[in-house]
């Protein structure tokens, strides 16, 4: 255990990596966070919370190795196409991971820990899927002690804002009676730190990471019991684009997951189940969500 070294956090400012970088914080290491503008808002909130903000590119390889300078670990996660107003190509995501990788190796990083994705175990067909499949191989092909986890789908992406929930409903890509895993956010900051803190442990893993298993007819039970008003359940429409194809790889298992739950609270005892994440990191989404689209729309203009 290095507790108290360096590890340096990309992505810090987004919802991933300012989870870790809270954890790592929390457990008494040094954070590092490579940034684009270090006077934005969110990279100054950072600086505040005690975290060492410094320019960097996810294309440039000089700046990269100079973040890494003297840091014991790096955790690394991309945008990707698929996240909204990410304004990255799907060949961004695999050279910015690439690059990412190389740079630790040549900086002398013990150890990389890469934020992947459940379906990566295989070829899917959805491209910015398939890039966490491609990153994965180029990192175990690294001389460079790594650890790749895998998430599954963030409880977050449940409550995204302006959705139907104020109308009484949630729509999502599972079916009413097939079970999908999930996973608080704040949840992988912690198994991320707790990879960091026991190297000899963790190096060589790829590990599905997940907090909880619901059917959509349960999720929608669970919102119900939290709100205090009648949720219902139906599935995302569609079955062409890439909703349909995601919607897919849920019905096939692949993007459902398949992480050992109980293994898995016995190893991080902290995972929030959907019930406690709704009563704690989640509470102020589900209030958001539960306003009508009309009142978030208005409270939106006014901001």
């Amino acid at each position: 255990m290095s507790v108290g070294e360096t590890v340096v956090v990309l992505g810090a400012t987004g919802q991933q990596g300012g989870a870790v970088a809270a954890a790592l914080r929390a457990d008494g290491w040094r954070v590092r966070a490579v940034v684009r503008d270090p006077s934005g808002r969110r990279a100054r909130s950072l600086a505040v919370a005690g975290v060492e903000t410094v320019r960097g590119d996810l294309g440039d390889p000089d700046a990269l190795r100079a973040a890494f300078s003297g840091a014991h670990g790096v955790f690394s996660v991309q945008p990707n196409s698929g996240q909204p107003g990410a304004g990255v190509s799907d060949e961004d995501e695999v050279r910015f991971g690439t690059a990412v990788a190389d740079a630790a190796g040549r900086s002398g990083v013990a150890h990389l820990v890469y934020s992947s994705a459940v379906t990566a175990g295989a070829v899917t067909g959805v491209a910015h899927l398939d890039t966490k499949h491609r990153l994965e191989a180029h990192v175990r092909g690294m001389d460079i002690a790594h650890t790749v986890i895998r998430p599954a789908t963030f409880m977050e992406i449940l409550l995204p804002p302006g959705t139907d929930l104020g109308e009484g409903r949630l729509s999502f890509l599972t079916r009413p009676e097939r079970a999908m895993q999930f996973i608080a956010v704040r949840d992988i900051g912690r198994i991320a730190a707790a990879v960091f803190g026991s190297p000899d442990r963790y190096a060589g893993r790829t590990m599905e990471i997940a907090g909880d298993a619901l059917t959509g007819a349960a999720l929608a039970e669970r919102l119900t019991r939290a709100a205090g008003r009648p949720i219902g359940y139906r599935r995302l429409p569609g079955r062409d684009g890439v909703l349909g194809r995601l919607a897919a790889l849920v019905d096939d298992g692949r993007l459902a997951g398949s992480a050992d739950l109980g293994a898995l609270r016995a190893e991080f005892p902290f995972l929030l189940s959907f019930d406690h994440w709704l009563k704690g990191p989640g509470a102020d989404l589900l209030a958001q969500a539960l306003r009508p689209a009309a009142a978030q729309d208005v409270r939106g203009s006014t901001a």
